[in-house]
């Protein structure tokens, strides 16, 4: 099992070897804006090494919004990102569930996501599998919820559509993480990557705040976290501070080695 961090975006490569990473995940562009991502610097490097490579999206993109100047450019957001994804030889782009207003209609939302691969398919799908992520809170959130996953899936799981287990996420939206590999793939059949972080906030605290596995503020037992990691059977990466991710990689590559 691979087993990796979130790392800076400038230089990939070295932040991996520095943490004994052998997967990484980064941005291409501002995550807190919409600027189309331009080709990385180091692109054909990143994409010849054999440390696997994950991209994330920008947290702006909601593909669910029911909202024209929120939704028209998430879509082409997202088609950019994957098209970025690629030339560093990605093997997926995350995209965050995202979420309609208050009193909006769900429904509305879940048909944007399949809109978005609709309209993609014309064109020959997108250039890396996107991995859909699991939230921690809101109402109106697409995937805070198993139950609004699944009716999720129900409209882009035919597109292949790939799915991203955050554990901060889930124990915050309330999930037992005892069994929940088996929950969710139960309803999309798959599990391509694992954000494992630990909550600095309490079980169902609706808090998206990430925590070393070990050694920090985590409110979540290390030893759950590796057996989250042991049943999904998928790529991992710890999206904690920076200066603990290594003690992180080390503890969870020992805990899944017994």
């Amino acid at each position: 099992m691979q087993i990796g961090a979130h790392v800076r975006d400038d230089d990939p490569l070295p932040a991996a070897r520095e943490r004994g990473a052998e997967v990484v995940q980064f941005f291409l562009s501002d995550p807190q804006g919409w600027k189309a991502p331009k080709r990385h610097p180091s692109a054909d490097e990143i994409a010849a090494d054999e440390i696997e490579v994950f991209i994330h999206s920008p947290y702006l993109i909601n593909v669910a919004s029911l909202n024209n100047r929120i939704r028209i450019p998430s879509r082409k957001g997202v088609a950019q990102h994957a098209a970025g994804s690629a030339e560093v030889g990605a093997k997926g782009l995350i995209v965050h569930g995202g979420h309609v207003r208050k009193g909006e209609d769900p429904a509305e939302g879940l048909a944007n996501w399949r809109k978005l691969f609709e309209r993609q398919a014309e064109s020959g799908g997108f250039a890396v599998p996107i991995l859909i992520e699991n939230t921690a809170g809101g109402d109106g959130a697409m995937t805070k919820d198993l139950e609004m996953i699944a009716r999720l899936w129900d409209q882009v799981g035919e597109f292949g559509a790939g799915f991203c287990l955050d554990t901060c996420h889930a124990y915050a939206a309330g999930w037992q993480l005892d069994g929940v590999v088996d929950r969710v793939k139960a309803i999309t059949g798959r599990i391509d990557l694992v954000h494992l972080n630990n909550s600095r906030d309490e079980f169902g605290s609706t808090r998206d705040r990430h925590a070393n596995v070990v050694g920090g503020d985590g409110t979540i037992d290390p030893e759950l976290l590796a057996e989250v990691a042991r049943t999904a059977g998928a790529p991992v990466v710890v999206e904690t501070p920076g200066d603990g991710q290594a003690a992180d990689i080390a503890y969870l590559r020992e805990a899944l080695a017994r």
